[in-house]
């Protein structure tokens, strides 16, 4: 028994930032209906076929949910979904701005008429405010928001590599969904829960947004180094390699300029003695760490920063995650079945302690459409008629 064992969740979904949070939810035991387009499905479906001729993006989210096909645009469909909601604990969607309004599930409509319901929306911007109806992909939320801006090298602002501003809105909405469906337990009803990516990525700029407002200055690109930290960053070795370094407060510092550096007098150093003086001095405090290192193999640095317990890493591509011995050593890959062969992906992070996983299959368009309506009561006529007339 998981913990949301019990738990029926229906999702009308596509992309990213819904299907993360569902599946995290089907993850802690939720029983999750995708609703998904007769024919095509949710277009993350097609984004590419990196994974064993499947979409990558809908490999990742949607193991453990049963697809159903229906068209909510069909009356027929319509009534479908209304069944569905009638048995269902919460409802998620993401569809674009005002559609689900204009077919009838909007979220002041479905909690007044189902009141144990948790109807949790996704947007871009929010239901209200002049951009409410703009469209929002994870691109353009990383601009708009600034992330961008303050990422990448001083010549060159730079997209996150994945699509963070989907995850962010994806993590609130699991956390937010959790948090209505605990407070229902308590007074018996449902709510809304609104997420917004604009506004879940904002919320993760708050550093940079406390620098702005505070010292009247957008925080400098700085690449893989730190804009308020120092040593911080990568910093190459005698080998060829480069080692990622990093320094919290003046007690590491005190013990990387006597272990690491050879040099105890530099703790003392009125360039380096402070972290703001070590940040305003970037330039030679990196010059001596470089001169320091060239000198070394790898090895020989690593065994330095460890003596002095500083933090290191070197520079993995995902490549190089797939074997990560601390991954490998906590079993955290696992094998999903799909309709491609066996997927390979990580389990997920939050551990229930003295639970398995779930990891049920990546479903196949639809591959639950006949068991649902069976259930609903339809039987093997009406689903030929529904399936004939495009509904399903």
């Amino acid at each position: 028994m998981l913990p949301l064992s019990g738990v029926l969740v229906v999702a009308a979904e596509q992309a990213v930032a819904a299907p993360l949070a569902t599946r995290q939810l089907a993850d802690l035991g939720a029983r999750v209906i995708k609703i998904e387009r007769p024919g095509t499905g949710d277009f993350a479906r097609h984004y590419d076929h990196v994974a064993r001729g499947l979409s990558g993006h809908f490999a990742w989210l949607n193991r453990s949910k049963e697809s159903l096909t229906l068209d909510l645009k069909a009356p027929e469909g319509q009534t479908i979904l209304h069944r569905l909601l009638e048995r269902a604990d919460v409802f998620v969607q993401n569809l674009i701005p005002g559609a689900a309004e204009r077919l009838g599930f909007g979220p002041a409509t479905l909690v007044e008429r189902y009141p144990r319901l948790v109807v949790c929306r996704i947007t871009g911007y929010g239901p209200d405010g002049p951009y409410r109806d703009k469209k929002a992909y994870d691109l353009l939320i990383q601009a708009a928001t600034g992330l961008i801006a303050v990422t990448g090298t001083p010549e060159t602002p730079s997209r996150v590599g994945f699509p963070v501003a989907d995850v962010a809105a994806g993590m609130y909405a699991f956390s937010g969904i959790l948090a209505a469906l605990f407070e229902r337990e308590r007074s018996g009803r449902g709510r809304q829960v609104e997420v917004a990516m604009f506004e879940a990525l904002a919320e993760w700029l708050q550093f940079p947004l406390m620098v702005a407002r505070y010292q009247g200055r957008d925080p400098e690109r700085s690449g893989a180094r730190h804009p308020t930290i120092a040593p911080y960053g990568p910093f190459p070795v005698g080998d060829g390699t480069t080692l990622y370094v990093g320094l919290q407060n003046d007690r590491e510092w005190a013990r990387f300029a006597a272990v690491v550096l050879g040099r105890p007098e530099l703790a003392d150093d009125p360039r380096f003695a402070t972290p703001p003086a070590r940040v305003a001095n970037r330039e030679a405090l990196e010059a001596l760490i470089v001169a320091a290192f060239v000198r070394l193999d790898t090895e020989a640095v690593i065994a330095r920063l460890e003596q002095a317990q500083i933090a290191w890493s070197r520079l993995n591509a995902p490549h190089d995650l797939l074997d990560h011995p601390q991954l490998q050593a906590r079993g955290r890959w696992r094998s999903v079945t799909s309709e491609a062969g066996p997927i390979e992906e990580l389990v997920p992070p939050i551990t229930l302690v003295g639970d398995d996983w779930r990891f049920d299959p990546i479903p196949a368009l639809g591959a639950h459409t006949d068991a649902i309506l069976e259930e609903l009561g339809y039987d093997a006529a009406a689903r030929a008629a529904l399936r004939a007339r495009g509904v399903v």
